[in-house]
């Protein structure tokens, strides 16, 4: 118990400082989180690709594992919103996309040190492209494939693994500068996520508790079995399983706002699985570094 509260307590806490000042102060994030997306998030990547991989990593399997995660979880959910009474539309993204960055990068590094961080960074990579092609499809009904080529993050990790695999790096005179806007990344996310979970609205109560048990519950599943067809290295089953019991993302709000799909529903997800996450990313720590 004291590994794991050593892992949470810095992540909520941080969490709960951006909480404590939205309930003070107006803030509005979208400018902070706008730069976050743009800027610091892109050079977290570029820098952990860049300078952080070691040779001989192996970055498919984490990639091919979080692909798997990501769109079983969708698979497994879609019938259960049918049965349910939910729209999948509204219900599904939720679950299959999860909070990978503001969460999923800082609990890793917490969890398993700073060797974790590269994998970490290839989930999330994963998640967010599979977010803006799968999920951008799953609420428009249409793949903007040109979209992709102007997001900062993807456009990140091309120039980060290209730089790995070719063994450039950064000239000394640029490094610091890179990775000291790197360093901003997370903190923001846990910060500017705190503040999120001030617009809590219970009025979609149902649809919010049924995403926040769904999220872990299928990501869960899905991750134990590709581990159980794919034999991983210890660490990395374990970066999976806690990848898989990650709450939603908040970007699913965004976008369901963006496209018009039932966004305070979607918000109430959001909201609520990050709350359950204070008892889901316990008990999943607690599983996976007992």
């Amino acid at each position: 118990m004291l590994r794991v509260l050593e892992i949470i307590v810095p992540v909520f806490g941080i969490v709960l400082i951006g909480f404590l000042y939205g309930r003070r102060r107006t803030a509005d994030m979208t400018t902070a989180n706008r730069i976050n997306v743009v800027l610091f998030t892109p050079a977290l990547i570029f820098f952990v690709l860049s300078e952080k991989v070691t040779a001989g990593t192996d970055l498919l399997l984490p990639a091919l594992g979080a692909a798997v995660v990501v769109l079983a979880s969708g698979l497994l959910c879609w019938p259960v919103s049918r049965l349910m009474g939910f729209r999948a539309r509204t219900l599904v993204p939720p679950v299959m996309f999860n909070n990978s960055g503001n969460m999923g990068l800082p609990l890793a590094v917490f969890a398993f040190g700073e060797a974790a961080l590269p994998v970490a960074v290839i989930l999330f990579v994963v998640e967010v492209a599979l977010h803006f092609t799968v999920g951008t499809w799953m609420l428009s009904g249409r793949l903007h494939p040109m979209g992709l080529l102007r997001n900062p993050i993807l456009v990140a990790t091309a120039l980060g693994l290209w730089a790995q695999f070719g063994g450039w790096h950064a000239p000394e005179i640029i490094a610091p500068g890179v990775e000291m806007l790197a360093e901003v990344a997370v903190p923001l996310m846990l910060v500017s996520l705190g503040i999120r979970l001030t617009d809590v609205d219970l009025a979609d109560w149902r649809i919010g508790v049924a995403g926040a048990l769904l999220t872990p519950i299928t990501g869960v599943l899905a991750a134990l079995a590709f581990i159980a067809v794919v034999p991983l290295p210890e660490q990395l089953a374990a970066l999976l399983i806690l990848f898989g019991a990650l709450p939603p993302a908040v970007l699913n709000y965004i976008l369901s706002e963006h496209y018009d799909q039932e966004p305070a529903q979607v918000a109430s997800i959001v909201v609520l699985g990050n709350l359950a996450s204070l008892v889901v990313i316990p008990l999943a720590l607690w599983w996976v570094v007992a």
